[in-house]
């Protein structure tokens, strides 16, 4: 019989299917903090090099550990993640890159975002550009940023309706986060401006242009020769 899931310190390790476990982070209120833990626990797995561990993909705060259910039955290889990642130290980028994004304020939903939170469209634009942001990590679909954390004053619920399409640049906002949409896709989240610069390119290497560890600086473009913050 599989293991369901076990708990260590602030981790608890689910059952993912019959080749995975999903590394937990519970009780961390302050996402940066659950974020670099994650990370942390994430690298230190990959330098174990456990035999018959394929994949080790981590997120806002957990790490998805995939396996091959012919060289492991699980019960083991549970209880060494648990030990692997209560002991792992936060991780920080070792040399931190700043990207900076200029962007448009001219999304669709600003108008409608400034009034949900009570703020003027210059508010909601000065509080997302006031500081650069972590990428946090890469996820939803390749090259999609999960970037943050907002000012409290910017924290929006997702859009009641996603949107079937939402076009390639399109900077948004949602739960605390940012992001840009590095391709048309589907989504729900509030989009308060656009960029033209490019999210993901496969011939590039790597093709995402932010990895976790980044930090993103946002910078509102007039569109005057003159500026220092002309869009591109």
């Amino acid at each position: 019989m599989h293991p369901s899931s076990a708990r260590l310190g602030p981790w608890t390790a689910h059952r993912f299917g019959e080749g995975a476990f999903l590394l937990q982070l519970d009780h961390e209120p302050d996402l940066l903090r659950a974020n670099a833990l994650a990370l942390g626990a994430a690298r230190a797995i990959e330098s174990a090099q456990l035999a018959g561990v394929t994949r080790v993909q981590p997120a806002l705060d957990s790490v998805l550990v995939c396996f091959d259910p012919l060289h492991h039955s699980g019960d083991a290889l549970q209880a060494e993640l648990l030990r692997i990642a209560q002991a792992a130290p936060a991780w920080t980028a070792p040399h931190p890159r700043t990207i900076v994004i200029p962007t448009r304020y001219d999304g669709e939903d600003l108008p409608e975002v400034a009034r949900a939170l009570g703020l003027s469209v210059a508010e909601v634009v000065r509080l997302h550009t006031a500081q650069p942001y972590r990428v946090l990590m890469i996820g939803f679909a390749p090259g999609f940023p999960y970037i943050g954390v907002l000012p409290p004053q910017l924290h929006i619920p997702r859009r009641a309706t996603p949107r079937a399409a939402v076009p390639a640049g399109s900077v948004a906002i949602a739960t605390g986060l940012t992001g840009v949409y590095p391709s048309r896709l589907p989504g729900g989240w509030h989009v308060i401006g656009s960029t033209t610069v490019t999210l993901f390119d496969p011939l590039r290497n790597p093709p995402a242009l932010l990895q976790p560890g980044d930090w993103v600086q946002f910078v509102a473009c007039t569109g005057e020769a003159s500026s220092s913050d002309v869009c591109p």
